[in-house]
């Protein structure tokens, strides 16, 4: 039995370990991959307070370091689902089954599909969603980024030291990214721009990628450009199939809570990407487990004294 079960380990689920841990409460993160989330895919931060720049990796093992120095303990499973047994929670991962007093949903969001002819079949022959990752394998090529946010010009410029040329592919006349990322973007001379433009189909051959279809979806007019992989940053998905029988999720797959991170059910926190929010960074996460970990402690607290 756990004070607080912590689903997820990226940078919301270590702060909200943290708050909990240091509120002396039994503490348990669970997280099937490793700890950091999608900051292990991130090249560098550059707004996280107190770092001019560090790479996102490296701030992740800082973080854990610090659930550890505290006594937060961490397991490696996958939750499949969640029991609500009103004061008792029973997590039912594949590997084992947890029972915690509260329980903090942290199990973050994945990056969309296009769901275009050749995505699947190019996946880790030239298709890929993490630059960070599989940049270094396509030196002195040419690439393509899909997508116009800050996630898609970030890892644009970061494959620049990279490939030979790299060209983003956005739907729109005009990107989505901060405005520091645009003309860092703009001022690079290893990237171009493809405009009011859609993949409608990634071609190749038995062994990589070797060419994109793109479509206008204004005229309808199509082109097809050669290509030696295509980097594809166009969203997000929340990962919230495990929590759908607790009636948690709203129609597009966020969970709702309210402003001290709690969700309809009594002793169920939702925090980081998978929460229904505007805004999804490293430092909104941060705060939503900063908020969460004391909200545990605080329901714990009151309820401890109702059962005396």
């Amino acid at each position: 039995m756990y004070d607080v079960v912590i689903i997820g380990a990226g940078p919301g689920g270590m702060t909200a370990a943290l708050y909990a841990a240091r509120s002396n409460l039994s503490v348990l993160m669970l997280e099937k991959g490793l700890p950091g989330g999608q900051m292990n895919n991130t090249a560098e931060i550059e707004n996280y307070p107190g770092f001019e720049s560090i790479l996102g990796p490296d701030l992740s093992m800082k973080m854990l370091a610090g659930t550890e120095k505290f006594g937060v303990e961490l397991k490696h499973d996958t939750v499949e689902k969640i029991e609500n047994g009103g004061s008792i929670k029973i997590i039912n991962g594949l590997n084992e089954m947890y029972q915690a007093r509260t329980i903090i949903i942290a199990t973050g969001a994945v990056h969309k599909m296009l769901g275009v002819k050749g995505e699947d079949s190019y996946s880790g022959m030239g298709v890929s969603y993490c630059a960070v990752c599989d940049g270094a394998f396509f030196r002195n090529k040419e690439l393509l980024v899909v997508g116009g946010g800050d996630s898609a010009v970030e890892e644009a410029i970061y494959l620049t030291q990279f490939a030979s040329k790299v060209t983003i592919v956005h739907r729109r006349d005009t990107l989505r990214a901060q405005k520091i990322l645009q003309e860092r973007a703009f001022n690079n001379e290893k990237i171009s721009f493809e405009w009011n433009a859609v993949i409608e189909e990634i071609k190749g051959n038995q062994m990589k990628v070797t060419s994109v279809q793109l479509k206008n979806p204004k005229n309808d007019q199509s082109k097809e450009i050669t290509a030696d992989g295509v980097f594809i940053y166009v969203g997000l998905d929340p990962i919230t199939q495990p929590f759908t029988s607790l009636g948690i999720v709203n129609d597009n797959g966020w969970i709702r809570t309210d402003e001290r991170m709690r969700t309809t059910i009594p002793g169920i926190y939702a925090i980081g990407d998978v929460r229904e929010k505007v805004l999804r960074q490293v430092t909104t996460a941060v705060g939503d487990g900063s908020i969460a970990g004391q909200e545990a402690y605080k329901y714990i607290e009151e309820n401890s004294k109702i059962n005396v």
